[in-house]
């Protein structure tokens, strides 16, 4: 007994410690809390050649992802339409370009797909969020190793946000952090 009440303040923070790592929820969670902040802080800023993406529009006009540098926040998601987890985050997707389209530019660029898969998706779902292929080579410093993978970037190209799984883009966590960063 006498070991308990010695350690209890030891064992409580084990405890803790092992409640984080065995449920994926809690890290989650945490991450969402605490980490938006922290990664504003180490921020990464993009390079104008990291921009120089010759873009094919799909059910937008075709463009190069430098002519959206400078003028508001960039949502850059990478996805595909053989991606399960990019199809189960392309609602919340939608739903956060019909709620933020007057404050973000939206570039969702479909990755290893055919155009007409990526047309057909898009009709069959009824989105109506830019998207996009890349015509011309990804720079190494946003080529995404998974997918999906999602930048939100501010006006000089700075990485305020990286997700590089689904999540659920229309959450109160994630409106909040853009309505702090765009204040």
């Amino acid at each position: 007994m006498t070991f308990f009440k010695k350690n209890a303040l030891y064992l409580i923070v084990i405890a803790l410690v092992a409640v984080v790592f065995l449920f994926p929820s809690v890290q989650t969670k945490l991450k969402e809390l605490f980490l938006p902040v922290a990664a504003i802080e180490s921020a990464v800023t993009l390079k104008d050649e990291d921009y120089d993406v010759q873009l094919k529009g799909i059910n937008v006009p075709s463009t190069n992802l430098k002519n959206l540098k400078g003028n508001k926040l960039v949502f850059l998601n990478f996805w595909g339409t053989w991606c399960a987890p990019c199809r189960e985050e392309w609602p919340t997707i939608q739903d956060l370009y019909e709620a933020r389209k007057d404050k973000i530019d939206f570039v969702l660029i479909a990755m290893q797909d055919k155009e007409e898969d990526v047309v057909k998706f898009m009709k069959e779902k009824g989105y109506t969020a830019p998207v996009y292929i890349a015509q011309s080579p990804v720079s190494k410093n946003i080529l995404p190793k998974s997918f999906p993978t999602t930048f939100l970037l501010d006006k000089n190209g700075r990485i305020l946000l990286k997700e590089d799984a689904s999540k659920d883009w229309n959450s109160k966590s994630v409106n909040d952090f853009i309505d702090n960063v765009t204040q």
